[in-house]
């Protein structure tokens, strides 16, 4: 089932500017903030050292404040700079469908030298279990997802309805481009990478055009 929805819900679900959850994503742990903290301290060095070349207290001032703030405003700008991408599709649709099946994955996320016991330089790959998702309607719409794993995750399984939002360059929705978040009402759980949804909004969406209304919409692509 595929129904489209108007542009002023679409940027209800998916705002520009950082929602919570798309912060805390950006936050990320007490690591990256520590890190994001020493840049903002290197930023005010910085400035504090070309303040004797520009000869501009107000202006020195002003880049001071901004780079003194990083860490507390990059989050922000990292996620609405995201969140214009998929903001820039024209045309939306509330998905719903199933899960056609479930299985777990190791990834290589990365590679990194290190060295061993005999001082020799190795590659080490760093390896991550993800989350497959394929998920399919009546209509031969067919989508993977990949994601990490997590702890949740044990409670999906085949046969369970799934909800998304699909975005497309054509106002019939023939040719998918993106898929946002994937929420399964009856166990309440997200399956996501990146929390592209403002949640709580989705869920009433969910609620109202998930209820086995059935309008025709012509047949997506088998992929996004």
């Amino acid at each position: 089932m595929l129904i489209p929805i108007t542009r002023e819900r679409f940027e209800t679900l998916l705002p520009l500017t950082a929602t919570a959850s798309q912060y805390a994503y950006y936050w990320g742990n007490w690591q990256n903030v520590v890190k994001q903290v020493l840049f903002s301290l290197l930023g005010i060095f910085i400035v504090w050292l070309l303040s004797f070349v520009l000869h501009s207290q107000g202006l020195s001032l002003f880049v001071g404040i901004v780079s003194g703030l990083y860490w507390l405003w990059s989050p922000v700008a990292k996620a609405s700079f995201r969140n214009a991408k998929y903001r820039r599709y024209p045309y939306s649709g509330f998905w719903q469908g199933e899960i056609l099946d479930v299985y777990v994955t190791e990834e290589v996320i990365g590679t990194e030298e290190t060295a061993n016991a005999k001082g020799e330089l190795v590659l080490v790959e760093n390896r991550e279990r993800r989350l497959n998702l394929e998920l399919g309607d009546e209509r031969g719409f067919f989508a993977q997802v990949q994601v990490p794993l997590r702890r949740q995750h044990q409670f999906i399984s085949p046969g369970q309805t799934a909800h998304l939002l699909v975005m497309s360059e054509d106002r019939d929705l023939h040719r998918i481009a993106k898929l946002s978040d994937v929420y399964i009402p009856s166990r309440q759980i997200w399956v996501s990478d990146y929390p592209w949804l403002q949640r709580e909004a989705f869920k009433d969406v969910s609620q109202q055009l998930g209820r086995g209304n059935r309008r025709r919409t012509p047949p997506p692509s088998r992929r996004p």
